[in-house]
């Protein structure tokens, strides 16, 4: 039994909970040399990153906000332009009606004009055929008449003079009897 005891009083003293001193000396120097290398080395980097990140993460935000400005200036730019192209699109459809309206009525009065010059020369023409149908009646009629007039009267009328004084007096009979 004093086996027994000696295992049971090493087992008591040997509580697997509780540390050795020098587990616990080394195991605090252990954690301070890690402290102070982290501290010295790690540290600083993971703050240089950070810091590099947030630079990087505000100068995107500062290019951001200018490239919407810029976005917003070329916005109001191109809805100026496009409003002053529209002004101009309208002032060109304006200008264009009005020459249009123009055109139409140059074109109109050339028309007129033609027409006026087609109907006055279908006037002069007309006028000209007259005389012409006339003349050439008159000397048709004068030589039926001077023929006639032979027969009844029964001589011959072979003077122009006369010839012409017969049928002119002829004519304006028929001419009065109108």
């Amino acid at each position: 039994m004093h086996v027994f005891k000696v295992v049971n009083l090493a087992a008591e003293s040997a509580n697997p909970l509780i540390p050795h001193t020098a587990e616990l000396i080394v195991g605090a120097v252990a954690f301070t040399l890690l402290f102070l290398v982290l501290r010295s080395k790690v540290v600083p980097m993971f703050e240089k990153a950070f810091t590099a990140r947030t630079e990087a993460i505000q100068g995107g935000i500062e290019r951001a906000e200018k490239a919407q400005l810029e976005a917003q200036r070329a916005l109001a730019q191109y809805n100026e332009q496009l409003s002053k192209a529209r002004e101009e699109s309208q002032t060109m459809r304006e200008e264009a009606r009005t020459q249009g309206v123009a055109i139409i009525e140059e074109l109109r009065a050339k028309a007129q004009e033609e027409a006026a010059r087609i109907t006055a020369s279908a006037h002069a023409s007309i006028e000209a055929e007259r005389q012409q149908a006339i003349t050439s009646l008159r000397n048709e009629v004068g030589t039926i008449a001077i023929e006639l007039a032979s027969k009844i009267v029964g001589e011959a009328l072979d003077d122009q003079a006369r010839q012409s004084r017969v049928v002119d007096r002829f004519l304006d009979d028929l001419e009065k009897s109108k």
